[in-house]
């Protein structure tokens, strides 16, 4: 635990002060939808309220598995999920199963923080590789980092960049790994919210990948359950079975009344979440265009999830240029929190209300225009 202070860069996020505007939390503003709600109602006045199996039940891992991209040649079934906490249990339950003390853990960044503390937890070591200049990966710098190492983990779409790796990407990867006994670790918690012009290629579909991938999941982002902590993960038996080992151990069973609400969830029509997908590209839009005049400011489009990845020219670390934002009231995150790359940068999260973000997004633009030499 010495260990991972020293090296961690997550804040214990609070709610915004009163008087601020928070676009820092990966959180969406829209309420879970009614049939999710009254699914866990119905469920606990029917006696759902004891244990469920430990790897969640065998209907909902069923209907994950169904939904899961087709494996030539073996069907994906219950017994190939595991239903966890969220998917931060999901991610701690691979990695505290498959890392140990020396191994090396692959990681392009900047990326979500959670990966490296957990790798740091498990004793590895995090070889952090940056991205290429568009933000996508930079192949020749992964070719170089992947020999000998024991996992890479990534998100995609990704936290906090926004950017859609392709599908020509996650086949190079696979040509990489080639000979190699490197696990994936594929974190697709923003799979269904991907914007006009991109396209998610699931590390699953890639033939060269899909017996080495674990696949990650969560019905956080894609149907407003962040509070009802819902995640899955899927991959090669052997894996899975550990990691259903140590999610046992370290976290037991999942509620039995919330993964009821979760079969409602996989039951909402697509309009559901297509609504919802449609205002996110407009929050991304007025993030974009708000921004673009902005001298000094820079900002790839997101391609996906719902945050901005904001590279300043010049001024502070991106630690007291968070803190000086919050004292204007509003509250980002710093680039920093998300490797070595992220220095310069701060994320923005879209997920907020559009009152919230126009306020935001004019308080951040007026602070780099005032503090711009």
């Amino acid at each position: 635990m010495e260990q991972l202070r020293r090296l961690s860069r997550r804040p214990a996020l609070a709610p915004a002060p009163p008087g601020a505007v928070s676009l820092a939390m990966g959180e969406p503003d829209f309420p879970t939808p009614p049939s999710v709600t009254e699914a866990a109602v119905a469920a606990l006045r029917a006696g759902s309220t004891h244990y469920a199996d430990q790897k969640g039940l065998e209907q909902l891992r069923s209907a994950l598995a169904s939904r899961l991209p087709v494996r030539p040649g073996r069907a994906w079934t219950a017994d190939d999920v595991v239903v966890t906490h969220g998917a931060t249990a999901a991610l701690a339950a691979v990695v505290l199963a498959m890392i140990g003390p020396g191994d090396r853990v692959v990681v392009p960044e900047p990326a979500y923080s959670l990966y490296a503390d957990l790798v740091v937890l498990a004793g590895g070591t995090v070889d952090f590789v940056p991205l290429a200049p568009d933000l996508h990966w930079d192949l020749d710098a992964l070719a170089e980092a992947l020999p000998g190492a024991a996992m890479m983990i990534f998100s995609n779409p990704s936290n906090p960049t926004g950017i859609v790796h392709s599908r020509q990407e996650l086949e190079t990867l696979g040509k990489l790994l080639e000979g190699s006994e490197v696990l994936v670790v594929s974190d697709e918690a923003y799979h269904r919210l991907v914007y006009p012009g991109h396209e998610l290629t699931s590390a699953l579909e890639i033939a060269s990948l899909r017996e080495r991938t674990v696949y990650v999941q969560t019905f956080s982002k894609t149907y407003a359950m962040t509070g009802w902590r819902v995640g899955y993960l899927a991959g090669p038996r052997e894996v899975v079975d550990a990691a259903a080992h140590v999610h046992r151990t370290h976290n037991g069973s999942l509620n039995t009344a919330v993964q009821h609400a979760a079969l409602a969830a996989l039951d909402l029509p697509d309009d559901t979440v297509h609504a919802m997908v449609d205002i996110y590209r407009q929050r991304r839009d007025l993030v974009v265009s708000h921004l673009s005049g902005v001298p000094g400011v820079h900002l790839v489009p997101p391609e996906g999830a719902f945050y901005g990845f904001l590279r300043y020219d010049r001024g502070p670390d991106s630690v007291t240029v968070a803190r000086e934002l919050a004292e204007r009231e509003v509250i980002v995150r710093a680039g920093a929190e998300y490797g070595p790359s992220g220095e310069g940068h701060v994320r923005i999260s879209f997920a907020a209300g559009e009152e919230d973000l126009w306020i935001g997004l004019e308080r951040i633009a007026g602070y780099f225009a005032r503090t711009r030499p």
